[in-house]
């Protein structure tokens, strides 16, 4: 079987780029450590259609939406957005806007509209064809192989997110399937599917060889740079005990987007940047002073929240 320069070939380019865009944007996000204002109005103002209803609001109306959104950041009402506060809300942020593009993607992928996602919807909306493969039969071309693979372990992942007895997925199910990391019930399913690709010598825990994959140092030649930050990655981000290895909980770290670190690093962002007497928290007259800052920062998903009644409203 071969399917050439096919959907399921632009699935699999499609779905290796996913993984790794989370890491790629941060690089563009922090270029050489040094946080890009730019980055943030491209990331969702950069759309014409988004910058234009920007640009529709009154610096009144931004004004006052801003300020209804500040006020409910400020958890214990005290004037000041503390660090945590930020963070907080910078990462129910984003679950709510994941959770909004899962909802708008259930419907699209649910083609009769029953309320529900069978395996075959997902298949034609990802790859425009229902798509079959052996799971004990490996294919000989190494790309067409790597993309059985990543359909197999979908497959796998979708059947999981699948509690009922009915067919296909509910929403609640989509989500858990597009976003195991939010579900409870994913997580140990997401270690055992990392553990699998991973732990080669099946202890339990995966190594810093492990980790590196199919890389085998030269003795005559120093590491390439990449490889110098991946181990630097390994030993202070993820390897918390340091014992050399990941275990369970460590590779959840590793393998789950960590919003938790994102919305931490913004939120210290803005203190640094619009903190004027260095109290290392922030006023509404701070924030109002670099107004425009904070409309391109995670705090308010860069503006996007000043156009959306679940951010600005007056009950959240």
């Amino acid at each position: 079987m071969r399917l050439g320069p096919s959907p399921a070939t632009l699935g699999l380019l499609l779905l290796c780029a996913a993984a790794a865009g989370a890491g790629d944007a941060e690089e563009l996000h922090f270029a050489q450590g040094e946080h890009r204002a730019d980055y943030d109005r491209e990331a969702l103002l950069g759309g014409q259609e988004e910058v234009d209803e920007y640009v529709k609001l009154t610096p009144e109306e931004q004004h006052k939406r801003l300020k209804s959104i500040l006020k409910k950041i400020d958890l214990d009402s005290d004037g000041f957005l503390t660090e945590s506060e930020l963070s907080s809300w910078i990462q129910m942020s984003f679950k709510h806007y994941a959770m909004q593009e899962a909802k708008q993607q259930f419907v699209e992928y649910d083609k009769n509209g029953d309320g529900a996602v069978s395996w075959d919807e997902y298949n034609i909306q990802m790859y425009d064809r229902v798509i079959h493969f052996d799971e004990n039969t490996a294919l000989d071309d190494a790309e067409e192989e790597s993309f059985r693979q990543l359909h197999l372990k979908d497959k796998k992942r979708f059947e999981k997110a699948d509690q009922d007895s009915d067919p296909g997925l509910n929403l609640e199910e989509f989500i858990a399937f597009e976003h195991p990391e939010e579900v409870d019930y994913m997580t140990e399913f997401v270690i055992q599917e990392a553990l699998e690709e991973h732990d080669k010598n099946s202890d339990g825990f995966v190594s810093l060889e492990e980790f590196l994959g199919d890389y085998r140092r030269d003795p005559a030649s120093e590491d390439p740079e990449w490889i110098l930050v991946e181990k630097d990655r390994f030993l202070n981000d993820y390897d918390k005990d340091s014992d050399g290895r990941l275990d369970p909980q460590e590779l959840l770290s590793w393998v789950v987007p960590n919003n938790q670190g994102i919305a931490q690093e913004e939120a210290l962002h803005l203190i640094d940047e619009m903190d004027l007497n260095s109290d290392r928290k922030l006023s509404e007259a701070e924030i109002l002073e670099n107004q425009d800052l904070f409309l391109t920062s995670e705090a308010t998903d860069y503006g996007r929240q000043l156009h959306d009644e679940y951010f600005y409203h007056d009950e959240l």
